[in-house]
């Protein structure tokens, strides 16, 4: 290069042009050969890198080097041989510009250092994309991860750009970054908090991936499609996405329905409201009403024996109903709302099953089924839940029941 640099020199001089304007012409000269070459250089070598890496990619068998050739790791790897030698030819280029040589190398090597930062942060999706396919990491936030290791990455370039641009060692930068800990950890306070809260999610395994979340304080209700450093991304079930912050997961409650999804069935726990005034003792001929009903008719004989076993064991006075054991109808209802959930062909039945009777409201006396349904899909979990209160529902009249409810405009209607 260097005899190109005289030869250049030489044959401007011999035509007339001053020792300026020839240093100046043959300065513009070695640029416009140097790129050209360079970009040559690149181009073939990027070529053959892209080739290599597509004929590896077809003969191996993992996905990895697919994904390093989809991530443009091959073609930032093919710029190190430009520079390298971008770098090597720049003295002789500016021998006779000293400033601007040493302005060229300086933004060469920080060029440098941004093209191994490029390096990186293809390699390190790669890894994002490669752990994701594995059936083992596919819930983990490997997106909080890469993005921490990026956070240093960029760190660790800053300070050597920093270092190649003032000419300041290392060790005396981050003796200066001492001094200003404080105000750094005040403005990546956020980010601090996500990579702590990152770490304490994935070890104490609170959200995955696929997770169906509610976060009332955030508006959030559906499924985790993205876990990363700052933030959880959320998309609702009106396809809507909530971003929640990250640290907000362990700072805040929130409600994960994995144990559901996981478990056998589904909750289902809803009570009808019986208006109070109209529960009431059994008389005879509600007793043999009630024995047509074939889910309860064996429970109303039984008890039935057994009260009038114990009436008459105690010498109870039956001319007052009030007196000794008798059977309500909402005492009937009640078994007959538990037999009817047992025998629910979308019930499963060995989850636990139950009718109880809460403690009396403003509102009425509530009768709550706890049980679980077989089919946990949404859709199908609430059908089976309307379906068996459709029936409940109509059901309480045979019963002489009522069911509160608060008075509409009709009600008031001369």
């Amino acid at each position: 290069m260097e005899q190109i640099s005289n030869l250049l020199y030489d044959y401007l001089v011999s035509i007339g042009l001053t020792g300026q304007t020839a240093i100046y012409t043959n300065l513009l000269a070695l640029l416009i050969i140097t790129l050209g070459f360079l970009f040559s250089i690149d181009f073939i070598v990027r070529k053959i890198i892209i080739k290599a890496f597509n004929v590896l990619s077809l003969k191996s068998k993992t996905k990895f080097d697919d994904l390093l050739v989809a991530n443009k790791t091959p073609r930032n790897i093919a710029h190190i041989i430009p520079l390298i030698i971008a770098l090597e030819l720049t003295p002789f280029i500016f021998k006779d510009f000293s400033t601007i040589e040493n302005l060229v190398e300086k933004g060469l090597q920080i060029f440098g250092i941004i093209l191994v930062l490029w390096i990186v942060r293809s390699v390190l999706n790669t890894l994002k994309d490669y752990f994701k396919t594995l059936p083992q990491l596919r819930d983990k936030p490997i997106d909080s991860y890469i993005q921490v290791f990026m956070i240093f990455a960029w760190f660790t370039g800053f300070v050597f750009a920093f270092a190649i641009l003032t000419g300041i060692s290392i060790w005396s930068f981050f003796t200066a970054l001492g001094a200003i800990s404080a105000v750094l950890i005040l403005v990546f306070k956020d980010t601090i908090l996500g990579f702590v809260a990152s770490i304490q999610v994935s070890i104490n395994d609170m959200v995955r991936i696929g997770d169906w979340i509610t976060f009332e304080k955030y508006g959030a209700d559906g499924d985790v499609i993205e876990i990363n450093l700052s933030t959880v991304k959320v998309q609702n079930f009106d396809k809507t996405i909530t971003t929640i912050p990250t640290y907000a997961l362990i700072s805040d409650s929130f409600k994960n329905w994995r144990g559901m999804t996981n478990s056998d069935g589904r909750r289902i726990k809803r009570a009808v409201l019986i208006k109070q005034e109209s529960i009431k003792f059994l008389s005879q001929n509600d007793i043999e009403k009630l024995l047509k009903i074939d889910l309860i008719a064996n429970y109303i004989k039984n008890i039935q024996d057994d009260i009038t076993t114990h009436n008459q064991e105690y010498n109870i006075n039956k001319e007052l109903s009030l007196n000794g054991r008798n059977l309500t109808n909402v005492g009937v209802f009640r078994k007959y709302i538990e037999e009817y959930t047992k025998n629910h062909s979308a019930i499963n039945k060995d989850m636990m099953i139950m009718a109880r009777q809460l403690a009396p409201t403003s509102q009425g006396l509530p009768i709550e089924i706890y049980a679980f349904s077989k089919d946990k899909r949404w859709e199908n979990y609430e059908y089976i839940m309307a379906d068996i209160f459709d029936h409940l529902l109509a059901a309480v009249t045979f019963f002489d029941l009522e069911l509160f409810e608060l008075p509409s405009s009709s009600n008031f209607k001369a």
